[in-house]
């Protein structure tokens, strides 16, 4: 996620875009959104950014280190308001998402992260693609493909072809125009 709102935020200030774009894979919390489908995630969370206080989680807002709604965090997430306009776009789920240092496979921190934040999808990069966007202004638009259900390690659960194949679709449907 550094490394993201790095390189976009250094992409971003070198030249003035009309959009920009970041697409990848997640895995679903919500088992409606099966391996294979494409979203657009219009929030999304640094979900470990943050102190642990014994057994409880405590966000940076709850920490005031920053408030809920200091730019660029709207009731503490990353919030798209304006997309690029585009039916390919509109067509996707709307979905709220986490970013993670560590993809969730054990029961016990999913079932903790669900509770804390009720996401429908967690990625490693997506809230740094959105942190930067946001401070240089620029409309733009997460959208993943589902790889897998977000559960205790299964690889052969994992559909990630279908995942890359569906989402180069819909990018190339995005990108066209």
């Amino acid at each position: 996620m550094v490394a993201t709102a790095a390189w976009t935020s250094r992409e971003l200030a070198r030249a003035r875009h009309n959009a920009a774009f970041n697409f990848g894979v997640c895995g679903s919390f919500n088992r409606a959104l099966a391996p294979g489908t494409v979203v657009h995630v219009a929030s999304d969370r640094f979900a470990e950014l943050g102190a642990e206080d014994g057994d409880t989680f405590l966000t940076i807002q709850q920490m005031r280190l920053i408030g809920d709604d200091d730019f660029p965090f709207q009731g503490g997430r990353l919030v798209n308001v304006t997309p690029p306009e585009h039916g390919a776009l509109r067509s996707l789920p709307v979905v709220d998402g986490i970013t993670v240092n560590t993809v969730h496979g054990n029961e016990r921190s999913i079932a903790c992260v669900v509770e804390r934040f009720t996401p429908d999808v967690e990625s490693m990069e997506g809230a740094g693609f959105m942190y930067a966007c946001l401070i240089h202004g620029i409309p733009f638009a997460q959208v993943r493909a589902v790889s897998n259900i977000v559960e205790r390690r299964n690889r052969d659960g994992w559909q990630l072809d279908l995942a890359i194949t569906r989402l180069g679709e819909v990018a190339w449907q995005l990108l066209e125009a």
